[in-house]
């Protein structure tokens, strides 16, 4: 046989191969989605009543993103083919400033819901229960200081701006429980409930979950699938059609752990009224100057054409540093989002919102390798008309995902009015500065335990506290201050003591007499 008759014959073969591969997966592809299908089942005959019907639309949500996931070949990016976004796809925030507002702000407001992400727990902070619950400042919780700021606006303007709870099954029977306190607050309040989708066993691909329960051994095999699940949900509720009715237009989504999340009329004002060739804007994205902080946050680019959100999970192994770099990708997403509500019906009706699967591994309490697949509510943005991005000042990215920011947030750096934080004009530079408490403080009661009072920090800028360390009261910190107490030592900061650019270590007890 010639060489090219051979040739010919191995690229036919490997042809085949390669054909025969790609049936094989497909049939294997068919045959883990048809035994997921009979779990899933199985596990609907364990549930009863309205429950039932609840989980039913559940599984259907998760059928499609297991299918989607099964189809997942590679990466989901090709980095060749990211580039930055247009100049005016990202407006600065102070161009949408200097156009001013209208006469009435309340006629835009009125078109408003707010919806706050409620769905986690306190854990990261050692606290049980909706994180939303927390103590943030005089005694205030996220959700009080939540309910406050729409509060403010609804009597300010004469409007009637609603706030919307997406709630998991994690936090909604606490939340309800709490809400009733608000009753005689001028803000109607509802809620709705993320799906709750059952782990998978990494290997089997198949539910660790063996009946509809949640406690006992089942009391981990549930999830909460992302913030991304939002659209879904809201739409399965019915919630979203009757605010449609009610005349509301847009939503401004945040997690309730953002402070500096609150409505800006600005933003609105540039929503209702901006409309580029014809149509109005259906979704932006605030987006925020990066920080050596900030490097693993999500950033906008341009990807066939159209804006997208890319996440660091999605970057392949050799990019990462390079997406890392705060010179090439300038933004990050603070998850402040202001959404067409028009748009996620119609999105949501032609089953068209496309949304990057996350998988997320985890390992149950008794060692078991599981994962769960998640998607995030601003890679939806591609999905949308129109979507931009605004770059906005740092203040409105505040979050409390640690002790070190419950820190930040309750010190004198901070003023509270009317249920929102604004840095103190007495600080003469308006960076935030970097604050690292150790592992003794870790959970929010030996937090509290460590401090008489908040120490004074209006010219602080950098604090590393480490080992067994109490403040008195009034200390007052400034420049650069670290404190360590080494293993088995432990210094107490006497009251009124004011430390500036020092190094404390060693051991220091004051001791009654």
């Amino acid at each position: 046989m010639c060489s090219q008759c051979r040739c010919c014959v191995t690229g036919l073969s490997k042809g085949l191969l390669n054909g025969e591969m790609a049936q094989f997966q497909e049939v294997m592809r068919q045959q883990l989605e048809t035994s997921m299908h009979t779990e899933l089942e199985k596990l609907l005959d364990t549930a009863t009543g309205a429950d039932k019907e609840v989980s039913k639309k559940d599984f259907e949500g998760f059928k499609k993103l297991f299918h989607r996931f099964l189809q997942v070949k590679g990466p989901s990016v090709e980095w060749s083919k990211i580039h930055r976004p247009p100049e005016d796809s990202i407006q600065p925030y102070e161009k949408i400033v200097a156009r001013g507002l209208p006469d009435s702000v309340a006629e835009s407001l009125n078109k408003l819901v707010v919806v706050k992400l409620n769905g986690g727990l306190g854990t990261s902070m050692g606290c049980k229960g909706p994180k939303s619950l927390i103590s943030v400042r005089n005694e205030n919780t996220f959700l009080d200081l939540t309910v406050q700021q729409i509060e403010h606006l609804n009597k300010t303007y004469n409007t009637d701006v609603p706030l919307v709870l997406m709630n998991s099954f994690n936090t909604d029977e606490d939340t309800k429980k709490i809400l009733q306190k608000y009753t005689h607050h001028r803000v109607k309040i509802h809620t709705f409930n993320q799906s709750r989708y059952p782990r998978i066993n990494k290997e089997s691909l198949l539910p660790v979950a063996t009946d509809m329960g949640m406690t006992g051994q089942n009391a981990d095999v549930w999830y909460p699938p992302g913030h991304g699940d939002i659209y879904a949900s809201f739409y399965n509720s019915g919630l979203l059609d009757q605010l449609i009715a009610e005349g509301k237009e847009y939503i401004f989504v945040s997690n309730i752990d953002n402070l500096g999340a609150t409505v800006d009329l600005h933003i609105l004002h540039h929503l209702v009224s901006r409309v580029p060739n014809g149509k109005r804007c259906e979704f932006i994205m605030e987006v925020t100057d990066k920080t050596r902080a900030d490097v693993k946050g999500g950033t906008l680019i341009q990807y066939d054409g159209k804006l997208r959100l890319l996440e660091i999970a999605q970057v392949p192994k050799a990019h990462v540093d390079e997406f890392k770099s705060v010179t090439k990708f300038k933004i990050f997403n603070t998850n402040n989002l202001w959404i067409s509500l028009g748009a996620i019906k119609r999105l949501q009706e032609q089953n068209a919102m496309d949304m990057e699967i996350i998988v997320n591994p985890k390992t149950l309490d008794g060692g078991q390798n599981v994962i769960q697949l998640e998607t995030a509510v601003g890679a939806a943005i591609k999905s949308f008309d129109n979507a931009m991005g605004i770059n906005v000042p740092r203040s409105r990215f505040l979050p409390v995902k640690t002790v070190s920011d419950l820190l930040l947030v309750m010190s004198n750096l901070y003023s509270l009015e009317a249920g929102s934080l604004t840095m103190s004009q007495k600080r003469e530079f308006p960076t935030t500065p970097h604050i690292k408490l150790g592992s003794s403080f870790n959970k929010v009661q030996e937090y509290q335990n460590r401090f008489e009072s908040i120490p004074d920090m209006l010219e602080l800028d950098h604090l590393t506290v480490s080992g067994d360390v109490t403040f008195g009261k009034q200390v007052s910190l400034k420049g650069t201050v670290i404190i360590i107490a080494n293993h088995g030592d432990r210094i107490d900061i006497p009251a009124g003591t004011i430390l500036e650019n020092k190094i404390v270590s060693g051991n220091l007890r004051i001791l009654d007499h």
